[in-house]
């Protein structure tokens, strides 16, 4: 997987700009880009970063191959020199990021690329590709994992994903976020997540009675029994059929029932009618599984309301962040270098939400020392130093005298070198290290920020010489 060549999967004006960049002489030119996004999806608090290994390996493989340079050559629109300019391309960019498994929130740069102009604006599709979709299902997971309230909860997505690289990519993502494991296979084989599962309906339908279906898979399972009790009727047949089977087929052998699985009708009623008869049989260590088209709402309910579900295996909703499926993540040119100093450049709109924060940036998390919370980001130019002695004062970029003096706080620098010249310069962390760091740092926000609805403001303030920079350049081209 981390050797298939990407190059080509672009949009296809990255290729007519680099053929017009390099014809004007622009080839060498140094550009500065950002991805940020806008909007948390589901309007939640905060989004989780994600897909960041994934972008290092795009990028590793970053060629063009014979049949690529034919293909150019075919459309007529590109001279030849620049077509051999392509044939011995090589990215020699540096490349920020925030690591995978932060909390992230709108408007801060959470990958910076800096480099010649063709290869910092090429990487454009790709990078937002990445980013978009994998801090797409890391954030809606984050989300199902907090409603589900320290029950496991199980990835099962991968039939309704967007193509098979969704189901791939997005178990990985959602194994970040908080999920236990996955039903995509691939996924554990690739990148260690557990892959879990046990029976369809097909498995009970298959055999003349329920009671032989739920025998035949005890007898080749016994240590890790785990039977789905609603194919025909779950509290007249299921329920009574798994406990006779694991009283005659596995404890029988010396272990113990792992659980059963409920996937239709009212989870709340089903479960805690189950849960009163597997303990009245003597099997209160036996888990109650849900799923069928659950997502963080359903779940919390249900909660509310009762249900003794142990383990949660969420689909469709998780894998395709159904209600939310777009993560508006946006790469923007921020600064250019002329006559080797960096020059600003910025994007207005009537749209007060898509003018763009100027300049070559660094993004900070101020810590409160007593506590450990977050206070708030801010975004700086890159060569500022928050001062942790001192105190900083913040304020809103938009609402300017909203003010904030904070103390006895540290700050953290979030965009960390990814490549230096075109050389990474990183080191991925294992995938169960990225889960529990993004656990850590997810544990850092406050409850308010975390809430489903009508969250919290966290706030992203701009320090006072960028917002300066910033004030000049919106005067300078208002007209």
């Amino acid at each position: 997987m981390d050797r298939t060549n990407l190059t080509m999967l672009t949009d296809f004006y990255e290729i007519t700009m680099a053929n017009g960049y390099f014809k004007n002489g622009m080839k060498d030119k140094i550009a500065y880009f950002d991805m940020f996004f806008r909007k948390v999806p589901d309007n939640g608090g905060y989004a989780i970063m994600a897909g960041m290994e994934q972008l290092i390996q795009y990028i590793q493989n970053l060629k063009f191959t014979q049949e690529d340079l034919d293909y150019l050559r075919s459309k007529n629109l590109f001279c030849e020199d620049f077509l051999q300019y392509l044939k011995n391309f090589r990215f020699s960019c540096d490349v920020w990021a925030v690591p995978e498994g932060t909390p992230i929130f709108p408007n801060e740069p959470v990958v910076i690329v800096r480099g010649p102009i063709i290869e910092a604006q090429f990487v454009e599709t790709m990078i937002l590709l990445t980013i978009n979709h994998q801090s797409l299902i890391a954030t809606k997971s984050n989300r199902i994992v907090r409603a589900a309230d320290g029950r496991a909860v199980m990835e099962f997505g991968s039939r309704r994903a967007q193509g098979y690289d969704g189901a791939i990519y997005g178990a990985r993502a959602a194994y970040i976020g908080g999920c236990m494991g996955t039903a995509c296979t691939i996924a554990e084989r690739e990148f260690g997540i557990p892959a879990l599962g046990t029976m369809a309906h097909s498995w009970v339908q298959l055999f003349p009675t329920e009671l032989e279906a739920f025998r035949a898979y005890a007898r080749h399972y016994p240590s890790n029994c785990t039977l789905l009790v609603d194919t025909y009727n779950v509290l007249k047949l299921g329920i009574p059929n798994a406990i006779q089977v694991f009283r005659e087929e596995v404890v029988s052998r010396g272990f113990r029932p792992a659980g059963i699985r409920i996937d239709s009708g009212d989870i709340t009623y089903l479960s805690k009618k189950a849960r009163k008869m597997l303990d009245e049989a003597g099997f209160p260590d036996c888990k109650i599984v849900a799923s069928n088209s659950l997502d963080e709402f359903i779940i919390r309910d249900i909660l509310i309301q009762g249900a003794q579900v142990d383990l949660f295996g969420v689909g469709e909703r998780l894998i395709t962040s159904r209600s939310e499926p777009v993560f508006g993540g946006v790469y923007k040119l921020v600064a250019v270098e002329e006559n080797g100093e960096i020059v600003p450049r910025i994007k207005i709109s009537e749209n007060v939400g898509k003018i763009i924060n100027p300049c070559f940036k660094q993004a900070w998390r101020l810590f409160d020392k007593e506590t450990g919370k977050a206070i708030a980001d801010v975004i700086t130019l890159h060569d500022e130093v928050i001062d942790e002695e001192k105190p900083y004062e913040l304020f809103d970029p938009e609402y300017t005298w909203k003010r904030k003096t904070v103390t006895n706080f540290r700050a953290h620098r979030l965009l960390v070198p990814i490549f230096e010249n075109g050389k990474c310069v990183y080191e991925s962390p294992a995938l169960k290290d990225i889960r529990n760091y993004c656990k850590k740092q997810t544990d850092t926000l406050w409850e308010e920020v975390k809430r489903f609805e009508n969250p919290h403001q966290y706030y992203v303030d701009l320090s006072l010489p960028l917002w300066q920079t910033k004030e000049a350049l919106l005067q300078k081209y208002s007209v």
